[in-house]
């Protein structure tokens, strides 16, 4: 088993996503993608198609061990500015990738001339993320894999990378989380209680979300290592009842 898992993180670029002119779907597909795989989503980032933070994020993420999913902004219109950004990022030249250019030619002939083929221009050494769609591939970079923002192309080229690359580390991660519905309690009044678990329990995430319901309720778990969640679970039910806060598993509700 592994024990050390990478984080992966999603990078969704548009200015269409930023104005409200579409809803974005990358965010909510990729976690259900990774979710499937037994994997998680450690961050996400929205950016517009300014090709300097489109840069500046790149340089930051390509300086971690981040698996990052990128969606958008790689077409050959002058808003798409990703292809230039990435190579700009990782201090490499544009160059027509000739894979690429044999996808493109095969999908519109002499049509792919001379505005279609411009979008295999990739950087120096990408290599190639196959579009099932279209043919128009996207293009991978230490450890960054560039898509297309249509959800229809984007969405089984982010299949194809985590089933090929990545399957190694499908369900190794071995983490689960459980949870419970806390009444009459403000998030204030169990903070001392929710220290106390984060102490006791270093290796666990806890979270807690108030809800808008007609009795003061929230949803107060942890996530972790199934025998670690077990113990501080049963640590954390045992002080409410202590304190007097009524609560009941989520299922029940």
């Amino acid at each position: 088993m592994n024990h050390h898992i990478p984080r992966f993180g999603a990078i969704i670029i548009g200015d269409e996503i930023l104005s409200g002119k579409r809803q974005d779907g990358h965010l909510s597909k990729v976690i259900s993608l990774l979710a499937e795989r037994g994997l998680a989503l450690s961050w996400a980032e929205y950016l517009g198609d300014e090709r300097a933070q489109i840069v500046a994020t790149l340089q930051r993420t390509m300086a971690s061990s981040d698996i990052v999913l990128c969606f958008g902004g790689i077409g050959a219109t002058p808003d798409d500015q990703t292809r230039q950004a990435a190579a700009e990022a990782a201090g490499l030249a544009i160059a027509r990738h000739p894979g690429a250019v044999a996808e493109i030619e095969a999908r519109f002939g002499e049509s792919a001339y001379p505005k279609r083929v411009l979008m295999a221009d990739f950087p120096a050494g990408a290599a190639l993320i196959p579009n099932p769609v279209n043919r128009v591939p996207g293009f991978s970079l230490a450890q960054h894999y560039f898509m297309p923002g249509f959800p229809e192309m984007a969405w089984p080229m982010t299949a194809w990378i985590l089933d090929t690359h990545y399957a190694h580390l499908h369900h190794q991660q071995n983490i689960t989380e459980s949870s419970i519905l806390v009444f009459d309690a403000g998030e204030s009044q169990l903070l001392d209680l929710m220290g106390d678990i984060t102490r006791t329990y270093p290796s666990i995430k806890l979270f807690s979300l108030p809800r808008l319901d007609t009795r003061r309720t929230i949803e107060l778990g942890v996530k972790g290592k199934p025998e670690q969640v077990h113990t501080a679970m049963q640590h954390l039910q045992a002080a409410l009842e202590t304190a007097g806060y009524p609560w009941q598993t989520v299922d029940q509700a």
